[in-house]
């Protein structure tokens, strides 16, 4: 478990490195911030209490969705591009033959990339409409450490969705198609746009089903305290759920992938 994480570390540290990028991404996350923000204002003026948030929570809702859009790959998972590449020239072969687990190896690079994300670009964001919003901020100390852990299970789930995307272009060529499916799923069913609550009927029921939920709706309601006692232990146990699913569904396909290289290779 060592080379794992000083595999972390290091990707922790060549994330640092981009500190342009990291810039840009703050502004960004930070301007939209504030579109949203406001669109959420005129929203909750409208109709007070929606989804059983109150204004101050909804814009909390807002600048966790910023803190989080890079660290938990609501978008893009950040190393499937890199793994791609590695499929595309033949590379992989040589990953795959290697001492250390295909999968570990990666899931910690990304997680050591999350964890420069989520300092990085988003404590800046959030630190901002806190200072701009009436923003709705935990009442418990021990709700932040709650926090902390329902973000690293919702990088953990990112990271299986991103690693079974990536593993996809071993039999589609480059994975583009399933990488924009991916990116739109992430966008709508994570509550990046609109909080998950305010879904109606079934499609609601079925957002916050969804592996996508556990990256940003789900640490956004322990953050505002919605979810505390058995609620948290459940929060966790969806996260969790889903992250050893998705996992496994990504052993299967790189234990496939690596027989299908066998089999060329000989």
């Amino acid at each position: 478990m060592r080379l794992y994480a000083v595999v972390a570390a290091g990707g922790f540290r060549r994330f640092a490195t981009y500190r342009v990028a990291t810039a840009a991404g703050v502004f960004t996350n930070t301007v939209f911030g504030f579109v949203l923000a406001y669109t959420y204002v005129a929203l909750w003026e409208e109709r007070p209490g929606l989804g059983g948030y109150d204004l101050p929570e909804a814009l909390a809702y807002v600048w966790i969705g910023q803190a989080l859009l890079a660290a938990c790959g609501l978008m893009a998972g950040g190393v499937e591009e890199e793994i791609i590449e590695r499929i595309r020239t033949g590379d992989i072969a040589l990953d795959l033959h290697r001492p250390a687990d295909l999968q570990l190896w990666w899931l910690s690079v990304s997680l050591g990339r999350a964890a420069f994300q989520l300092l990085g670009r988003g404590v800046a964001p959030m630190a901002v409409g806190a200072l701009a919003f009436d923003l709705a901020l935990p009442q418990h100390p021990l709700t932040w450490p709650a926090f902390v852990l329902s973000v690293l299970l919702g990088a953990v789930v990112s990271f299986a969705i991103w690693f079974l995307v990536a593993l996809s272009a071993f039999w589609l060529m480059d994975g583009a198609g399933v990488g924009q499916v991916a990116w739109l799923s992430g966008l709508f069913f994570s509550g990046m746009l609109l909080p998950l609550n305010l879904f109606p009927g079934a499609l609601g029921d079925l957002a916050r089903a969804l592996p996508w939920s556990a990256l940003l709706q789900v640490p956004a309601d322990v953050f505002l305290e919605k979810r505390t006692g058995w609620g948290l232990l459940e929060a966790y146990a969806f996260q969790a759920g889903w992250a050893v699913v998705l996992l496994a569904a990504g052993r299967l396909l790189q234990s496939m992938a690596a027989r299908r290289v066998v089999v060329q290779g000989g």
